[in-house]
C-alpha cells in the first residue's frame, strides 16, 4: 500500500488511542512490524503553545514511519500544529474527525466536525497546505444514524488532498456501543480512489478477514484489540499474507512486558511511569490464572524492583 509516495510494508495499523498509544507502547508495537503506528490524539492548540506534556507525546526516536494525529477546530491552529509535527519528524499527519469523547466534541473537535462539513473541509485544506508530507483522515460513519455523511466527506477530503481515510464503523452517538458496521465502509471505498482503512472491533484473524471482506477496505486499523497483545500485528500479518500461525512464546511475552515497563519508566520517570503502566499490566494479565491477585499486588506497589520481580514471577 502507498500513502502518497510512502510505501508501507503491511496493511495492518496501530490506531491512535489517548493514554494508550504513547511512545513506550509504540516502540513495543513496532517490534511486531505493523504497517504504521499512530500517536495519541494531540491537541493542536496545546502543541503550538508548546505545552511540555504535549511535546513529550510526539517524541520520535526510531526510524520507522510515524504518523502524528492532531485534533482541533481552528483551521489556522491545525495548520500550524501540523507544520510543527512535520518539523519534529512526522512522516504523516492524521486529522482526528472521529473522537466521540464529550470533552473533545464539546470543543467542536473530533467527531463534532462531521456536523459541520464546511469547517471540516477548511481544516483539511489548512493542514494539507501547511505540510509537504501526506495527510490522512480518521472519522466515523457520521454523527448519528440520520446523518451518515462519511462517503460525502471522504469525497471532499480526497479532492482537498487527503491521501488515506480510516473509518470507524460506528456513529458518534453510538460511542463504543453496538457492533462496528464494516459493511457501511464499502460505501466510502466506492466513493474515493485513495486507500480506505476499516476500524472497529477487529480483535482476531477471523474478524480481520470478515471486516476486509465486508468493507472492501485496503487495510485494517487495530485499537482496543491490541490491549495487552502488541504481538497481534505479527499474528495478523503472518496469517493474512503468509498463511502462518504466529504464537508468542511465554518467555518472549515476559521479555516484551519487562521492556515495555522499562520504556515507561524511562519516558515518564518512576512515579508516573509506574502509574501509567498499571493499565497495561491489567491487560497483559487478563484472563490468566491468579491475575486478580497479581493486579492487586501491582496496584499497591510503588517500587520498581518489586514490580519487576512480580512480573517475572507471574509471567
Amino acid at each position: 500500500m502507498f500513502i502518497g509516495k510512502l510505501k508501507l510494508k503491511s496493511s495492518v495499523f496501530l490506531a491512535p488511542m489517548s493514554g494508550v498509544s504513547d511512545y513506550p507502547y509504540r516502540e513495543i508495537v513496532k517490534k511486531f512490524k505493523p504497517g504504521l503506528v499512530f500517536s495519541e490524539m494531540i491537541a493542536s492548540r496545546a502543541l503550538i503553545e508548546k505545552n511540555r506534556k504535549t511535546l513529550k507525546m510526539i517524541k520520535k526516536d526510531s526510524n520507522d514511519l510515524y504518523a502524528i494525529q492532531i485534533a482541533g477546530c481552528d483551521p489556522k491552529v491545525m495548520g500550524e500544529a501540523a507544520k510543527m509535527c512535520e518539523n519534529f519528524g512526522a512522516d504523516i499527519i492524521d486529522i482526528n474527525m472521529g473522537c466521540p469523547v464529550k470533552k473533545v466534541v464539546n470543543g467542536y473537535a473530533g467527531s463534532a466536525l462531521m456536523k459541520d462539513e464546511l469547517l471540516a473541509l477548511s481544516i483539511i485544506e489548512s493542514v494539507v497546505n501547511a505540510v509537504d508530507i501526506p495527510v490522512t483522515l480518521k472519522m466515523r460513519k457520521g454523527w448519528d444514524e440520520k446523518n451518515l455523511n462519511a462517503p460525502k466527506l471522504a469525497k471532499m477530503a480526497e479532492r482537498a488532498g487527503i491521501k488515506l481515510i480510516t473509518i470507524h464503523g460506528r456513529t458518534r452517538c453510538q460511542m463504543f456501543k453496538g457492533k462496528s458496521d464494516w459493511e457501511f465502509i464499502k460505501k466510502v471505498k466506492k466513493a474515493v480512489k485513495i486507500p480506505v482503512i476499516v476500524n472497529g472491533d477487529i480483535t482476531s484473524i477471523s474478524e480481520l478477514k470478515t471486516a476486509q471482506s465486508l468493507s472492501c477496505a485496503d487495510g485494517v486499523m487495530i485499537g482496543r484489540g491490541s490491549y495487552g497483545r502488541p504481538w497481534i500485528f505479527k499474528e495478523m500479518s503472518e496469517n493474512f499474507t503468509k498463511n502462518k500461525n504466529f504464537k508468542i512464546l511465554s518467555s518472549f511475552k515476559k521479555d516484551i512486558i519487562l521492556e515495555h515497563f522499562s520504556n515507561s519508566l524511562n519516558h515518564y520517570g518512576e512515579e508516573i511511569g509506574i502509574k501509567s503502566f498499571r493499565k497495561h499490566l491489567g491487560w497483559y494479565s487478563k484472563s490468566l490464572e491468579n491475575s486478580n491477585e497479581f493486579r492487586c499486588r501491582i496496584n499497591n506497589s510503588i517500587d520498581r524492583s518489586q514490580i519487576k520481580s512480580l512480573i517475572k514471577d507471574f509471567f
